[in-house]
């Protein structure tokens, strides 16, 4: 199955959201359908071979919502804000001076003859009519799309408000038409300013409500304008300007200091420092020399430098990250079913409670006037907008978060299943460890002195490419240790190398090497095995048939291995390592982290299965990890979290993508988890709050014991208030510590 997004206009509550997946998901071929609220988006799964795109988009058109299938239409659009911002002017400038003479009545202000209600009702009358159809007229989008939802039985929160405003203005204009026939009572009770007003307090609740959608996903933006539009490239000898997405893989492109990469690469001329802070919140630059690999979005600081194009387009890691987070924006929380299921069925109930109510009123009391308020109340202030806007605002927000810190989350699920774990299983190398064997004791034997002995040893292994070797070479050249090229060099696999410098001969490698050239390593013997003990890999250097010493390497633990640790069992949970080094090495480490439980020798589809039997225990797990051998147990976790460094396959597997390779980034996603979901229940509590003590407030409840009855225009402003309320709540969010 194939997963393909639309942009989709005129939703403005849970419940057109729950419409319209009802509607794509009827459609042949679509297997699946998702509507994220907060970013107004449609996710569908579909059957390449059966689904056609343009019968979806019908079927969203008859469901009474705009499906936007190209990407440049959709880009092109003005913004939402723009459009609410034109409406709520052009509202506001009738809607004002109307409650200023309303306003100006009921305070008992006298105004003049020309348009009193006194001598002059019907002037009084029209004079309203003109100053409210404008307003009506600007919120006609209130009405089209909730005629068509309703037509199509898929009442939403537009069906509400237009059914309130409406009845409100029509009355109004019944109203003055009786006056204009002489019932000049008519005039105290013309509705007028309830429906101008009700259309301009929802214009700006929808309004903020926009504006603060917009800040929440300000996330992708930024990364976004983060890919410079041009590129200077190297093409026949000569610098040329290209469009960066016109750049070809393996291009020479040359980026000046205070300019950004304009894709991954790797520096082949020049040396520089880059800050790389876009991608993994870290501010320190990051030196480049050749060799080094570049990421597209990076500020190239200081140095003039080539770089060969690895990864261009879509393929940059910049790009990825902004579709994983696309992706992740765009998906539910399981929290949500709940709200999804209420809001449903929320509507028709409503509007049955209104006309309920309404009847009620009027046949209790006679009084059509309190009965026609206690309906366009209860039609306005339970509108579910807010219940809508709970979870997906507050997912936007948090994903968002994540990606400033360099934490790639896929996904609402994600968020909620990490607050879950009970365990975490953490492999070891490249997770708790660096992944890289580094050099941890040189120790002579005899005479010789420790820069001899690493000397010689990096002369044996200076041809070899063992990461052994790699290691000790490295040390020798951190060390400013020279040492020769050998004359001869000979591998010995699975024992050492061979090699011959200045009629030298020199050994590097195990025990058994040297037993075998009846080398005497009695003395070496002894520190090799507490060596050993300790996890660490054992190398003697011989040279002419005597032994010189020993080096020992070791992938050592990250730096931030046990205070994350520290930080994991501090939370409640449980930690494991899982290893497919011997039990020795991996208890060494595990002591050092601060790691109670380990697994050792356990083959990579093994893994998976040591986490299948957590899980079939009951509990929750974590897995992190870095390699292909990973992949399989990072799938079968209820989490999957790979270290950023790790292979395509780990991070594909994964659902949380650590980007700086800080397992202190494991810790931040579970306090990012737990604020987020928290932030979710508290959104969906005042929701829920809302409406469970509006509607009986609307409907009179108050009233029938003596209390006020809820006017239209200040539930109008209740509605609001309350969409845009967990809007700012989630963004909260953005300010969390982690």
């Amino acid at each position: 199955m194939t997963e393909k997004s639309f942009a989709i206009e005129g939703m403005n509550c849970a419940s057109c959201a729950a419409h319209v997946e009802k509607a794509a998901a009827k459609v042949e071929g679509i297997t699946f359908a998702s509507v994220n609220l907060a970013t107004e988006r449609l996710t569908v799964s579909y059957d390449e071979r059966k689904a056609d795109f343009t019968r979806l988009l019908e079927a969203v058109d008859k469901a009474g919502y705009k499906a936007i299938d190209d990407e440049k239409e959709r880009l092109a659009a003005r913004p939402e804000t723009d459009r609410l911002k034109k409406r709520l002017l052009w509202s506001l400038l009738f809607t004002v001076p109307l409650l200023i003479l309303t306003m100006s009545v009921m305070a008992g202000a006298r105004l003049p003859v020309f348009i009193s209600p006194e001598t002059s009702p019907l002037n009084f009358a029209l004079l309203q009519l003109l100053l409210t159809t404008p307003v009506v007229i600007t919120g006609r989008n209130f009405y089209i799309t909730g005629t068509k939802t309703l037509l199509r039985g898929n009442p939403g929160m537009d069906t509400l408000v237009a059914m309130g405003t409406a009845a409100a203005y029509l009355y109004g204009i019944y109203a003055t038409v009786r006056v204009a026939g002489g019932d000049s009572h008519y005039v105290h009770n013309l509705y007028y300013e309830s429906a101008a007003t009700i259309i301009t307090l929802i214009t700006t609740g929808r309004y903020l409500e926009a504006r603060s959608k917009s800040k929440a996903g300000n996330a992708i933006r930024t990364l976004l304008n983060l890919a410079p539009p041009l590129a200077t490239v190297l093409r026949d000898g000569k610098e040329k300007t290209v469009p960066a997405s016109k750049v070809r893989v393996d291009e020479l492109v040359i980026v000046r200091p205070g300019e950004r990469f304009p894709v991954d690469g790797i520096v082949t001329e020049g040396i520089t420092s880059a800050d790389e802070s876009m991608l993994t919140g870290e501010s320190t630059p990051v030196e480049k020399d050749e060799g080094a690999e570049v990421t597209g979005g990076s500020i190239n600081l200081n140095g003039s430098v080539v770089c060969r194009a690895t990864r261009v387009g879509s393929a940059t890691t910049l790009a990825r990250i902004v579709k994983l987070m696309e992706e992740a924006q765009g998906s539910k929380a399981p929290i949500a079913r709940l709200a999804d299921k209420i809001s449903g069925i929320f509507v028709p109930v409503v509007m049955a409670l209104a006309m309920l109510a309404g009847t009620a009123w009027l046949i209790g009391t006679g009084d059509f006037k309190l009965a026609f308020t206690v309906l366009i109340s209860v039609l306005i202030i339970a509108c579910p907008c807010a219940l809508g806007l709970a979870t997906p605002v507050a997912v936007m927000v948090g994903t968002g978060r994540g990606a400033q810190q360099g934490i790639l989350i896929k996904g609402g699920e994600a968020l909620e299943t990490a607050r879950k774990a009970k365990v975490i299983v953490l492999d070891k190398t490249g997770t708790v460890t660096t992944g890289i064997p580094v050099v941890t004791n040189i120790v002579p034997v005899g005479d010789a002195s420790k820069d001899q002995l690493l000397s010689t040893a990096a002369t044996a292994e200076g041809r070899s490419e063992h990461p052994v070797a790699r290691a000790v070479v490295n040390h020798a050249a951190e060390q400013n240790i020279s040492f020769p090229s050998p004359d001869r060099f000979t591998a010995l696999p699975g024992d050492g190398v061979e090699a011959a410098v200045n009629g030298t001969h020199i050994l590097a490698g195990n025990r058994r090497l040297m037993t075998e050239r009846k080398v005497d390593t009695t003395t070496a013997d002894m520190i090799a095995e507490k060596l050993s003990e300790e996890g660490k890999t054992v190398m003697y250097v011989a040279a002419n048939g005597t032994c010189l010493g020993i080096i020992a390497v070791a992938d050592t633990i990250r730096p931030e291995s046990a205070g994350a640790v520290h930080a994991m069992k501090k939370m409640g949970i449980e930690v494991m390592m899982i290893t497919g080094d011997s039990p020795q090495t991996a208890r060494n480490i595990a002591a050092q982290a601060g790691i109670d439980t380990v697994v050792a020798g356990v083959l990579p589809g093994d893994k998976a299965e040591e986490v299948r039997k957590i899980r079939s225990s009951g509990r929750s797990v974590i897995m992190v990890g870095d390699g292909i051998n990973d992949a399989p147990a990072l799938a079968t976790a209820d989490l999957g979290i790979a270290i950023g460094s790790g292979t395509d396959v780990a991070i594909e597997a994964a659902d949380v993508v650590l980007v700086k390779n800080d397992l202190n980034d494991v810790v931040r996603t579970l306090r990012l988890s737990n604020s987020t979901i928290s932030n979710i229940k508290q959104n969906l509590f005042w929701a829920f709050f809302y409406n469970i003590l509006g509607i009986p407030v609307a409907m009179g409840l108050l009233h029938l014991f003596g209390g006020p009855l809820l006017n239209p225009m200040i539930a109008a402003a209740a509605m609001s208030l309350s969409s845009v309320s967990v809007v700012w709540n989630a963004l909260r969010i953005r300010n969390v510590r982690l």
